[in-house]
Order: C-alpha cells, then structure tokens, then sequence
C-alpha cells in the first residue's frame, strides 16, 4: 500500500504541479512510461539471472509486444487524463475496470459471469458516474483552462479502462497457456515496451525536451526516479501477496488504497469533494468490499492436479479469475 499510494500521489504531482520559478509544467508522459519500464526490466532481468531461471521468451515474442503496446497506451491515457481530471476523479474511475475486464475476458477467454457479478459492476460503475457528474467544482490544471477538459478527460479515461482491460486479461490467457515465470514476462513485456516508448519519443520528438527538462530541474529528476522505483517494487510486493495470501487478500487491499490514495489526494492537494461524490464513493467502495467478502476462496490445488501440473499438461487446469 505505500508503495502503490506514493505512485498515484507522484503521477498527480508530476503532471499537474509545476516546477522551477518559472512553473513550468512536465508534459511528455510517454517518458515517464519509459522511465518506469526500463527500471522494471533492468529490475526483473536482474532477478532471472540471479536466480539462474530461464532467459529465453517461453511464449512467441509478438505476444509480449502485444501486451506491451496495451500496457503503454494504457499508461500514456492514465498520465494524460491527469492533466484533464483531478487525482479522485481519475481513481475512482479506475474502479469501473472490473466491466471491460469482464468484456474482454468473455471474448478472449470464453469466461460466463453470473448475476453478482454484473450487479456489482453497475452499482461501481453508478457510483462513479456519480462521483464524475456532480463535482464540487472546477479542478483541472491552470495550462489546460479554457479547454473542455472534462470530455477529453473522460475520453482517455475510457481509453485506460478498455486498454487496462485488455493487458490483464491476455496476460491471464498467456500465464494459463504456456509454463511462464512471472519474471519472464515482466521482462519481455517491459523490454518490448522500453523498445517502443523510446521508438515514440524520438518520432514525437519529446525524447530530448524531456531530457532538458530533467535536467533544468532537479526535483522533477528526483520525481520521476522515485516514482520508477515504487513502481518497480510494487510489482514484486504484487506478485507475492497473491502467491501467499491470494486473490481475496489482495483485492481488498487494492480497495483499501484506492481509498486512501482518494483521500491523501484531497488533503495535500486540497480537492474539494461535493456530499453526491461522498455518496459516490460510498457506493463505489461499499459494492468493491461486497464483492470481496462474498467471493468464494480459491479451491486449493489437489494432487492429481500438481500431478498434472508437473506432466506439463497444465492446460487442463482450471483456476478462479
């Protein structure tokens, strides 16, 4: 949770608070995509070698590319809406990904869902419509006043959402498909997306402003190394949490920081929040929480099933989402 509390509070301070005398603002979020993500490769190819595990791309190396172009336009319309929505707008929003995950995964992977899971998906997603319609005011950056910030806000947002969606659940299909390492994949998908992002700041012709930026201030360099870090570690803390303690545990622990980086984000920005989007978040966090305790636990793996799993036929397998 700190580490996942300090990356939301640092991309809002990075993209909406300027820096220097002069207050500038940073503009090019595709850079902060690429800082994150060679951390994260340098980081999780580190852990390959150290652990002597297998470097070679288990799965066709387009399918990583694949997951690496969705993750970077999912992030780029994370970082640009910023500078459209305020912080709790832009985090509860992202609460309503549970319904484009729910779309891909039909169409990807064939999954059914049952009545609980749409009931809770519409109550999420009215409690965000809520939070969204009734602002308490306007709270957009000073560069972006004057421009209909609220439609290109919501615009990217539903760009995240739908991108977001698509990353995890063809991520889900390539970990039931092939005998992947969770490193090996972070490392290909993050290597892929180092590739690109750089590839796209050269062609936009950001790659060198960006730098000068950096360079001219130096608390925005800090900024920016603090938030690949955090981003990095997050992954690791991720990934074992839902090893050792499960999925359930770690889903409310992401709705417990969702709502914490809410309110963190009002007191040290000083977001005004209207009694409707108090509402909203009630509706929105009350149906995460239901859904939640009301999950059923995983059932644990049986033998015959490690037996499967070490004859490599783990296809067969079938797990909870």
């Amino acid at each position: 949770m700190v580490t996942l509390v300090t990356y939301g509070l640092l991309q809002e301070k990075i993209m909406r608070v300027p820096y220097g005398a002069e207050k500038e603002y940073f503009k090019y979020s595709l850079f902060l995509v690429f800082c994150n993500r060679i951390t994260t490769s340098a980081v999780s190819g580190g852990s390959l070698l150290a652990s002597k595990k297998a470097m070679d791309p288990v799965a066709p190396v387009f399918t990583y590319c694949l997951i690496s172009v969705s993750n970077i336009l999912t992030t780029t319309c994370q970082y640009e809406a910023l500078k459209y929505v305020s912080f709790p707008v832009q985090t509860l929003a992202k609460c309503a990904k549970m319904i484009p995950v729910m779309v891909w995964s039909t169409i990807i992977m064939q999954k059914r869902y049952h009545g609980p899971d749409y009931l809770f998906s519409f109550l999420i997603t009215l409690g965000c419509s809520v939070f969204i319609l009734y602002p308490a005011g306007t709270d957009v950056s000073p560069q972006n006043r004057g421009r209909e910030n609220t439609v290109w806000g919501v615009l990217l947002m539903v760009g995240y959402l739908g991108f977001d969606g698509f990353t995890s659940t063809f991520q889900d299909k390539l970990f039931r498909g092939y005998d992947m390492e969770i490193h090996n994949q972070i490392f290909y998908t993050t290597l892929c997306s180092c590739i690109l992002s750089l590839t796209g700041l050269i062609l936009q012709g950001h790659l060198i402003p960006a730098v000068e930026f950096v360079y001219q201030h130096h608390d925005c360099f800090f900024d920016i190394a603090l938030l690949s870090t955090v981003a990095t570690i997050s992954q690791f803390f991720i990934s074992y949490i839902i090893r050792t303690f499960g999925a359930l545990t770690f889903a409310t622990i992401m709705t417990t920081r969702q709502l914490l980086s809410i309110m963190l984000s009002c007191v040290w920005f000083a977001h005004p929040l209207s009694w409707e989007q108090w509402i909203g978040a009630v509706i929105v966090f009350g149906s995460l929480y239901g859904k939640s305790f009301t999950r059923k636990p995983p059932q644990k793996t049986t033998s015959s099933s490690a037996e499967l799993v070490q004859n490599g036929d783990s296809n067969n397998l079938k797990h909870n989402p």
